[in-house]
């Protein structure tokens, strides 16, 4: 069975994006694979200060809603990242196995880090070592990844062969890239060419996991269409981004494809296409919501899980560690 290891950063509550791009798509692989999911908040504090108790309530919040999703701690592996230091053991030793040269290369450093590159953090200049830790101290050799990780996918196995090759070892395996789902990538409400994100300053741009009815009918009716109906065929989305952001979350949502919504919703207008959208919507997020909140009124109970779930990742990752260790030449502890 392989191993599959993936992250998410507690960066507030998981918007659809999240869901129908990342979260929901893990759900099926607990069947067939060995899964590792981390709440990665060693990642959170590289590139904006985290306020502590927000980043400890944020942690909380993104493992029940990984949970109230479908993650079954009892069919996989899930955990918070800083609570197996054999990331951080790791981190520290491809830390010096990287070369700056290939982090200079990183595109999301320069995107993130933007014109003031000297204000930002070493950490979110080396956070890609960090990302090759967090899969290669599993082992993991299949990793659940949107287009934008793709490059630091790439740089992870660069550090594996390089590791490999300085220590005259076959130690770390390659990894795949897993990119699956009907809505890969959800985009903006409000700019069908820009990806649904937790950073944009308007909330009118993203559905929200914990929007209510109210909310998610509010933000559909307002969000940005064009004047033209509904194409009866898949080519007419063309130069329509907005209409194929919208057909692509129905077909999501209700388990079809865009073809298929577009058989039934050709032809209309934006206006019924829209409550049906927000009936779909408020239909399927309804029961996630309620697992959640059932969840967060007892953070003990959810607490025990973690770290359960920790100890079942260190026992993976310790011994890798360690071996990690005797190989570049660590003195032993004992």
């Amino acid at each position: 069975m392989q191993r599959v290891l993936s992250g998410i950063q507690p960066s507030g509550i998981p918007t659809l994006g999240n869901y129908l791009g990342a979260i929901r798509n893990w759900v099926p692989m607990q069947d067939d694979h060995e899964c590792l999911f981390c709440v990665v908040d060693l990642h959170a504090i590289t590139a904006v200060f985290q306020e502590p108790e927000v980043l400890r309530r944020q942690t909380r919040e993104m493992a029940a809603a990984l949970i109230a999703c479908g993650i079954d701690p009892d069919r996989c592996t899930l955990f918070v990242q800083s609570h197996v230091h054999a990331h951080h053991r790791l981190a520290w030793i491809f830390n010096n196995v990287v070369r700056m040269g290939w982090l200079n290369r990183m595109t999301q450093f320069k995107d993130k880090a933007g014109k003031d590159r000297e204000n930002v953090s070493a950490g979110l200049f080396i956070y890609p070592a960090l990302m090759a830790a967090d899969i290669l101290v599993y082992k993991a050799t299949k990793v659940p990844v949107g287009d934008d990780q793709k490059q630091h996918l790439e740089l992870t196995n660069d550090i594996a062969q390089k590791f490999n090759h300085d220590y005259g070892v076959d130690y770390f395996p390659q990894v795949e890239a897993l990119i699956q789902g009907v809505a890969a990538r959800v985009m903006s409400l409000r700019d069908g060419t820009k990806k649904m994100s937790k950073s944009d300053p308007s909330d009118q741009s993203r559905i929200n996991l914990t929007d209510d009815a109210d909310t998610i009918a509010n933000k559909i009716k307002r969000a940005k269409t064009d004047p033209e109906p509904l194409p009866e065929h898949v080519s007419g989305l063309e130069g329509r981004p907005e209409a194929r952001n919208l057909v692509g979350i129905l077909a999501a949502i209700t388990g079809t494809t865009p073809e298929g919504v577009l058989r039934e919703h050709g032809g209309q207008g934006f206006g019924s296409f829209k409550g049906v959208l927000t009936d779909a919507l408020v239909s399927h997020l309804e029961p996630i919501q309620k697992r959640m909140q059932h969840l967060l009124t007892d953070p003990n109970a959810l607490d025990l899980l973690l770290r359960k779930g920790a100890d079942r990742a260190s026992s993976i990752a310790d011994p890798i560690a360690d071996e990690v260790e005797r190989m570049v030449g660590f003195l032993p502890r004992r």
